[in-house]
């Protein structure tokens, strides 16, 4: 299998697997085969690259992303060892998923809605510049930075600063989040489009609408947690690849 362009049979749709998710999905299987037993210590990362043939950027990135499962834990000079055999739910930075999604809720779809009211036009020309940018972005990391800074900017449309303050609060799990949904879940267009309904729900000066959109947004969110969460995929025994 070519990890760079494969496409696996357990995934709906055109998107395609990256090299990361078939690491990912090679690892996990193997710490819920019980391969890696609760308390190993995966092999070391030269020696994982060696055995998955992957380059360490990618190898790095799919053990993130197993750590986000809950599934292992990183410790400094000692390497990953496994804590878990089974996803019980992501966490990003200090927050699980359904803590962060849960005040999201509570928190970003009345400020939408507060927005709508209250925006200045600096307001939507912010925003508006900021989409474009995000649209047009090749780099994901650069992206995930301005899709943070898009939610901060409709709590700052609307003339709360409390609401700013929680959001900023919020920064890095939700920088942590997004680039997981778009590394697993191949989010990015999809948000971009919901981002841009919301905009344009600010720009209507329409509560009803920009409530809608961002309830919209969030529940699309859980959806694609959930689905990554349980995606049951073939696990080859030992993926390979020529090194990215």
């Amino acid at each position: 299998m070519n990890l760079s362009d494969s496409q696996t049979g357990g995934v709906p749709g055109p998107r395609r697997v990256s090299a990361m998710e078939a690491v990912l999905a090679h690892l996990r299987g193997a710490i819920e085969r019980g391969e890696y037993a609760i308390g190993d210590k995966l092999p070391s990362e030269a020696e994982l690259c060696r055995t998955l043939e992957v380059s360490r950027p990618v190898l790095r990135e799919a053990l993130r992303a197993l750590q986000t499962m809950g599934l292992t834990v990183s410790r400094t000079g000692r390497g990953t060892f496994v804590v878990a055999d089974a996803v019980a739910g992501p966490t990003f930075g200090d927050y699980s998923a359904g803590h962060l999604l849960e005040v999201r809720r509570h928190v970003e779809i009345p400020v939408a809605g507060y927005a709508a009211l209250r925006r200045t036009q600096d307001d939507l020309d912010r925003l508006t510049a900021l989409l474009e940018r995000m649209e047009r972005e090749t780099d994901t990391t650069a992206w995930v930075a301005m899709d943070t800074r898009f939610h901060l900017a409709v709590a700052e449309a609307s003339q709360n600063p409390v609401f700013r303050r929680v959001i900023e609060e919020l920064r890095d799990a939700l920088a942590r989040q997004s680039a997981f949904l778009n590394e697993l879940g191949g989010r990015r267009e999809q948000s971009d489009r919901e981002h841009r309904a919301i905009l344009h729900a600010l720009i209507a000066g329409s509560e009803q609408d920009a409530t809608g959109a961002m309830t919209h947004h969030l529940d699309r969110v859980e959806s694609t947690l959930a689905d990554i969460v349980r995606r049951a995929r073939p696990v080859p025994s030992r993926p390979t690849s020529s090194r990215q």
